[in-house]
């Protein structure tokens, strides 16, 4: 996959970027790389039908026969999305997040880093930018990762993840204006690197630039849908933009 990359608005980006939001699974690692996320969704979703409550993302949990169903889903936050929708605020929800969690901290170990992020980050580290990690992944599962790296003190304590609220999860902009209000940085010196449409437009709402990383056909496609401006399908290039810097 080629992507037409505007160079000068690449560079522009880096160095005006006096803060960097990361989105974590994407951008710096594949976190389900070996450990697929639909068998997450799917461990969900039987915790669920366990605590009787089937058919999470149906609308009201029923088939046109009356029957309950337990429907199927890829994605482990759409799970916690629907059951939010169904019971909001209640310890199912809370059950149901700790066992997502769970499932990321033991996908952790198998994540597979993006080529190009660890000395993107230690880059952008020593030429004085502060960086954060704006994610709907759990905090835990973050750290565990970036620990692991020898990559935590280029953020800490600048890690915002998913609460037990599903409704804070990007594109609802909760974690960037956290890392905005902790990092003391304004928004017009601030940077994102995402790969979601979500991302892009948690970007959009605080005033924050977007960087978007598409590593195939499919997340390009979203991303220019979304309407972003900059696209690479590699940090490759955002890297050699700031050793012109």
């Amino acid at each position: 996959m080629t992507v037409e990359t505007d160079d000068e608005r690449l560079r522009h980006l880096v160095r005006g970027a006096r803060l960097v939001l990361w989105d974590f699974d994407g951008p710096i690692c594949r976190l389900f790389a070996r450990y697929a996320a639909d068998r997450v969704a799917d461990e969900m979703t039987r915790w669920l039908a366990d605590r009787g409550m089937a058919g999470p993302l149906a609308p009201d949990g029923q088939r046109a026969d009356g029957a309950r169903e337990v429907p199927r889903a890829d994605d482990p936050q759409e799970v916690l999305r629907a059951a939010h929708r169904r019971h909001p605020g209640s310890d199912l929800v809370a059950g149901l997040e700790e066992v997502y969690t769970s499932a990321e901290l033991r996908a952790v170990p198998s994540a597979m880093p993006t080529a190009y992020a660890d000395p993107l980050i230690r880059t952008w580290t020593a030429l004085g930018s502060r960086l954060a990690v704006v994610t709907n992944n759990s905090p835990h599962a973050v750290r565990a990762y970036l620990a692991g790296r020898g990559l935590l003190p280029c953020f800490a304590p600048h890690i915002y993840g998913r609460t037990r609220d599903p409704h804070r999860l990007k594109p609802d902009p909760y974690t960037l204006r956290r890392a905005l209000d902790g990092a003391g940085c304004d928004a017009s010196a601030t940077l994102m690197v995402g790969d979601s449409p979500a991302d892009l437009a948690a970007a959009t709402s605080v005033g924050v630039d977007f960087l978007g990383y598409a590593r195939n056909d499919r997340k390009e496609r979203q991303l220019r849908d979304a309407g972003a401006p900059v696209l690479v399908d590699s940090l490759e290039p955002v890297l050699r933009a700031l050793w012109a810097r």
